[in-house]
């Protein structure tokens, strides 16, 4: 009887351990399968409000907005591209800031055609240089939309749609459903529309308050492992106190396992480098991404040089560098994390703006570039790449070189998080702590070390 109780308890005490495991491995998958949340922007998101205005005899008229809610990612161009489902069968008259990308089968009606008559619609935004008449507020831009605090001003955009064969009071319209957002690759993930309270709107003399007939929003989060396998950025460090430079790691955004792969990279030696880039091709084809042949395959790196030590003071010194051959970089940013950001004494040549994700948090950074000075990152070359110094007032209570302190604790290139090298790896201090002075020999050759390493990869 001992014997049977003691085999008992033991194959109960493997059943717990096996269950635990299997709980373990379902719960680790979970946490790595979209990585939606962002822990540095926790509440950023991209909102669609839907405001039906007015009733027509067999449907609506609406006007769409969509309002970029997030810190510092960006809808570039070619702009974002929106879908959804018809709950019945809807067809869409007209609109104004945007169209669909097909008109659909629309052999049923006569005379006056409706502008769409597809179940599942692909809407995008009109181009800059659209005439009047077919424009409202917040269109027309490309489908481009910018962080919001990079500029407020230009993160939401709108168009009116006139919705027919449809419901035409508050009961009988069915919203629309399976939403989905391109920005402009994948990457967003677009929950169920809500009905809200209509949204209320105050006439330009502010004497007055109308509002929508009927209100429902569409929330749409990003994913970066939904955007893309691979990271797009790296990190490089070093400093004036080591004469090593740690560059990006090896195979960080991708490996080239084969060299004869067509349009895997590109060597910068490649005679006639040129047309290889930009070959001969018919009008609105689309070509692959190109980058330069490197040791970590990242279209973007971002370079961190602790550059000099003064006795309140210290300076960083931030290089952007761009490996992309086929893509310029306009409206950029960079997000930057470390203890110091929040006693920044100057910047030069970029902007700046404190991100407080958390309340008593001050440890994250916006730069971006200077309108028409460098907010635009050229494609790769020798204008692909952007730069900036930092200068930190030291606080004496935490302030240190030692076990890679001064640098970044996690850096984000539109928005994308990218990778650093390992801790291990840092640049550290000499045997014997920190010196002020060094050696002529050190002085003259660690520039040089830097800017081989810079412009070769």
């Amino acid at each position: 009887m001992e014997s049977f109780i003691s085999r008992s308890t033991s194959i109960v005490s493997k059943m717990s351990f096996l269950a635990v495991g299997i709980v373990f491995l379902v719960s680790s998958s979970s946490f790595t399968s979209t990585e939606a949340y962002d822990a540095l922007d926790p509440e950023g998101n991209i909102t669609m409000k839907w405001d039906v205005m007015s009733w027509t005899p067999d449907g609506y008229v609406a006007v769409v907005t969509m309002f970029n809610f997030q810190k510092y990612r960006h809808i570039p161009s070619p702009g974002w591209t929106l879908g959804w489902k018809w709950a019945k069968k809807e067809v869409i008259w007209s609109m104004v800031g945007a169209q669909t990308t097909e008109q659909g089968d629309c052999s049923k009606y006569k005379g006056n055609l409706p502008h769409c008559c597809k179940k599942d619609p692909t809407v995008v935004d009109l181009l800059p240089g659209t005439p009047y008449n077919q424009q409202i507020a917040n269109c027309c831009k490309g489908g481009v939309l910018n962080s919001w605090v990079q500029d407020p001003g230009t993160a939401a955009s709108s168009f009116q749609i006139s919705v027919g064969a449809a419901g035409t009071t508050n009961k009988t319209v069915r919203v629309p459903r399976n939403f989905t957002l391109m920005g402009p690759g994948p990457g967003y993930t677009c929950g169920p529309a809500k009905i809200v309270r209509p949204t209320q709107f105050v006439t330009p003399d502010t004497r007055r308050t109308t509002q929508a007939m009927m209100t429902w929003n569409i929330t749409c989060t990003y994913s970066q492992f939904l955007a893309q396998r691979t990271p797009t950025c790296c990190v490089s460090l070093s400093s004036f106190y080591n004469e090593t430079i740690v560059g990006c790691p090896t195979c960080a955004c991708g490996c080239q396992n084969n060299k004869t792969e067509s349009g895997a990279c590109l060597d910068p030696d490649t005679p006639h480098l040129a047309s290889v880039v930009s070959p001969p091709t018919k009008k609105g084809t689309i070509l692959p991404p190109l980058v330069q042949c490197t040791r970590h395959l990242c279209p973007i790196r971002v370079h961190w040089h602790v550059k000099q030590n003064y006795k309140e003071y210290w300076r960083v010194k931030i290089t952007i560098t761009t490996f992309n051959y086929r893509l310029n970089y306009s409206q950029w940013n960079m997000v930057a994390q470390h203890p110091n950001l929040d006693n920044i004494t100057q910047i030069f040549s970029f902007n700046y703006k404190s991100l407080s994700p958390y309340a008593g948090l001050n440890d994250t950074a916006m730069l971006w570039g200077m309108k028409f000075y460098n907010d635009f990152l050229s494609e790769a070359g020798p204008l692909g790449n952007v730069q900036s110094e930092i200068l930190f007032r030291k606080d004496q209570s935490t302030f240190t070189f030692e076990k890679g302190w001064a640098f970044p604790r996690r850096i984000y290139f539109n928005g994308d998080n990218c990778v650093m090298p390992p801790p291990d790896a840092y640049p550290f201090l000499p045997n014997g702590g920190f010196r002020t002075e060094f050696s002529v020999f050190s002085a003259v050759l660690l520039p040089v070390l830097l800017v081989f390493f810079l412009f070769s990869a």
